[in-house]
């Protein structure tokens, strides 16, 4: 098994949110940063250094001595900056393309950590005593949902921790669950989505909610099973591979040429200068990180929920579901500042009786009705 334990996840979640905050920093710190960079991946790309490699071996040959190839009268006839902005055009439209997707998983995963909280919010006011298990299932499958949805978040090393702290599903429920595996899809999530409705149902049936507050709830709960299924199919179709790999073939042709041009261009035997020579080896090598380098940005931008620093910080989002339901369903307004009837100004006109309803039973508590 090649997925992280929890402590590493918990750390990379830690260096992740850490990554974010650079964004604001002055140049020269952005310029030292490592995390959340680009370096690590250019550095072992051999699409880097191969053109690198190329141009130093031709300025090698340039100055062993040897005869002045006619190839490159020849060569300087040529014109492979058509075949540059060509490129460039495909890399950029390919990194908008994913990175539109990207922000596109982000606000649904953000959308599905804010339905948890409305449907806390409405029974909150609706039918506190009845609204504790409801929301410990949404919980529970915000959870599943994600380790359904990635081999980084499992059972094991994902679920387990959350279960664990925070008590979503007892042993019963883990039972009834156990036949569909967690870890092979979203079949688990759309269980627990369908014991949130059962439990939605169950609570009208009793009276609790009128059948206004039961569609008001049915449909948030909905809602949370459509974006979670949003994320899945943007997961299940990523970016086409046979763009990617276009974009790679042209690249790897592409390089080798302009460090073959860029070397000719430097001169050969006593023509050469070395201040136009190490001005051409940094073009070429400035040349292979952009184009390497903007490739290696939308591939990153195709998975967000990977182990990656610059993937999306699931962890985080949990937490802020769990969090932010917890308070709203524990949350107790503060006793009422209205005089009693007696202290009434008798210059105040009197209202009339307010009917309120009977006291709503006691929580309830144990398995699932499902």
């Amino acid at each position: 098994d090649d997925s992280p334990a929890w402590h590493e996840l918990h750390e990379i979640e830690i260096r992740r949110r850490t990554v974010l905050k650079k964004v604001e920093q002055p140049v020269w710190r952005i310029l030292t940063a490592w995390d959340g960079t680009c370096l690590m991946a250019l550095s072992t790309d051999w699409l880097v250094w191969l053109p690198v490699l190329i141009f130093v071996a031709i300025r090698i040959h340039a100055h062993s001595g040897a005869e002045e190839p006619n190839l490159i009268q020849q060569w300087s006839d040529t014109n492979i900056d058509i075949l540059g902005g060509f490129l460039s055009f495909l890399l950029v439209i390919f990194v908008n393309q994913t990175n539109t997707r990207f922000l596109e998983m982000y606000q649904l995963s953000k959308k599905c950590a804010g339905l948890i909280q409305d449907v806390a919010g409405l029974m909150s006011s609706q039918c506190p005593t009845r609204g504790g298990q409801l929301v410990r299932y949404m919980n529970a499958a915000h959870v599943v949902g994600y380790v359904g949805l990635s081999e980084v978040y499992t059972k094991e090393n994902f679920f387990d921790h959350f279960n664990n702290n925070f008590h979503l599903l007892n042993q019963k429920e883990m039972i009834k669950i156990q036949p569909l595996d967690m870890d092979s899809g979203s079949d688990v999530f759309k269980e627990l989505v369908t014991w949130c409705q059962r439990e939605v149902a169950s609570t009208k049936n009793t009276g609790l909610i009128d059948t206004i507050e039961a569609n008001e709830l049915h449909n948030k709960i909905l809602a949370f099973r459509a974006t979670m299924d949003g994320i899945y199919d943007f997961c299940d179709q990523p970016t086409h591979f046979f763009y990617i790999h276009f974009l790679v073939l042209i690249s790897a042709f592409y390089l080798p040429l302009f460090a073959v041009d860029n070397a000719y261009s430097s001169g050969w035997g006593a023509e050469t200068d070395w201040r136009i020579e190490v001005l051409n080896g940094t073009i070429v090598l400035l040349q292979a990180i952009f184009v390497v380098g903007l490739r290696l940005l939308g591939q990153n931008m195709i998975d967000p929920y990977g182990d990656d620093l610059e993937d999306l910080s699931v962890i985080t989002y949990i937490n802020i579901g769990l969090d932010t339901s917890s308070i709203i369903m524990s949350a107790e307004p503060p006793q009422s500042t209205v005089p009693e009837p007696s202290t009434v100004p008798s210059s105040v006109p009197e209202c009339p009786p307010v009917a309120t309803s009977k006291t709503p039973p006691a929580t309830l508590t144990g398995e699932a009705n499902c």
